[in-house]
């Protein structure tokens, strides 16, 4: 029986991705997908003020909320890096305020989990940390529905801007160490 599942299984995997190839619409489903992470990058750079390509985006989830970090690629790279804390900053703010129109013009699309995060703004936290190449922005709640919204938020961030980051729920944010901060 398990040889002919294992048989089943492997077998399907080539008949996948030949039905994918013979698709009549398989190139302009590529093109469009490729079209949008290109314009992903460019609106993402145009509201962050610094470029994606000298930077590292990472999105946390944690059992109380999770995190955006970003770093400069180079750690003397200060432009970048005060770039990353004024951008994580006003981030933080403006998130705190129910104002999402950052993501929603990168994304060019309302990202899932934000419309709860407006609704339940009051009962979300989110501070800013220095880090020692940029910094990052800590969203905690203890609202279950608030939580799942911010979980669905990093989920789709961590898929539209292909970080590879996890979307398991790590433990809560207190575990965290505040780096020691480098010059700046």
């Amino acid at each position: 029986m398990k040889i002919l599942i294992t048989i089943l299984l492997f077998g399907a995997l080539p008949l996948a991705a030949q039905d994918m190839q013979s698709c009549p619409m398989h190139k302009e489903h590529m093109k469009a997908a490729s079209q949008h992470q290109a314009d992903v990058e460019k609106h993402g750079d145009e509201a962050m003020g610094f470029s994606h390509e000298k930077t590292t985006h990472h999105f946390r989830l944690y059992s109380d909320g999770g995190a955006i970090e970003v770093t400069a690629d180079d750690s003397k790279d200060t432009q970048n890096m005060q770039a990353i804390r004024s951008h994580l900053t006003h981030i933080a703010t403006m998130f705190s305020n129910g104002e999402f129109s950052i993501p929603m013009f990168v994304h060019d699309q309302v990202p899932p989990g934000v419309p709860v995060m407006k609704e339940k703004r009051a009962e979300i936290s989110y501070t800013f940390d220095e880090l020692p190449a940029g910094g990052r922005v800590l969203i905690k709640t203890a609202n279950a529905d608030a939580l799942k919204a911010i979980h669905d938020f990093l989920r789709f961030q961590i898929e539209d801007h292909h970080t590879g980051d996890t979307i398991d729920i790590g433990p809560d944010s207190t575990s965290l160490t505040r780096p020691p901060l480098g010059p700046h």
